[in-house]
């Protein structure tokens, strides 16, 4: 079980455009995944809050950056959906050009959690924002989410498929199985989370005491 508190995630802003961002300080990590790829429900199973964030049935629903504070300048981030979104194609550029500028510009942004539906292929979409992350070295965590779907044998398969094809190109990228239906990978996500939000934090304990860092 991860120490810190995740479980006290709370919501505290949501923003439209690049000038709404709360000050770029302290650490942030981003969900980020196609429409319906299960962001909500990640973040929701992660906090072991059943509604903090909203989820919907129909594709595209997160319309804007929804910022939750774990703990003081700790946050979490869930992007806009990309990909298929019943929404105006006016607004759909917005949000990409937004996105995009989040994820060029933010210094507070520490890593980003990629959610791909784990019956799915990679898509250009995806692997653009993967070459987005790449740019500025910024690590990546992959969920292959909605895993409870296929038996442990496929599901095993198209883990070692996306590892091996994220090997070649992209080498700051992990991944991983994950549903949020049944908890499978909950405790390392948790784990990853902790390593870029609070390994600050970690470092100055054992400095204190040595002990803590065995």
């Amino acid at each position: 079980m991860s120490p810190y508190h995740y479980h006290s995630t709370r919501f505290v802003t949501s923003v439209s455009e690049p000038k709404q961002l709360p000050p770029d300080t302290g650490r942030e990590v981003a969900f980020a995944g196609r429409s319906n790829a299960g962001k909500s429900s990640a973040l929701n199973a992660l906090t072991g809050q059943r509604q903090l964030a909203r989820i919907s049935k129909t594709p595209g629903r997160t319309q804007m950056l929804n910022y939750f504070e774990i703990t003081s300048n700790r946050h979490l981030v869930d992007l806009p959906g990309y990909g298929y979104a019943k929404v105006p194609e006016a607004i759909r550029r917005r949000w990409q050009q937004a996105l995009e500028h989040y994820l060029r510009q933010r210094q507070a942004l520490v890593g980003l959690i990629v959610l791909v539906d784990i019956r799915r292929q990679l898509t250009a979409l995806d692997r653009q924002l993967l070459d987005w992350s790449a740019w500025r070295s910024l690590p990546v965590h992959l969920l292959l989410t909605k895993a409870d779907k296929l038996n442990r044998g496929p599901a095993t398969a198209s883990l070692y498929s996306v590892r091996r094809e994220l090997q070649k190109l992209y080498p700051l990228v992990s991944v991983q199985l994950f549903s949020a239906t049944s908890g499978q990978g909950i405790v390392d996500l948790r784990q990853q989370l902790d390593d870029w939000l609070f390994a600050d934090q970690a470092s100055d304990c054992a400095a204190i005491d040595p002990s803590l860092s065995d």
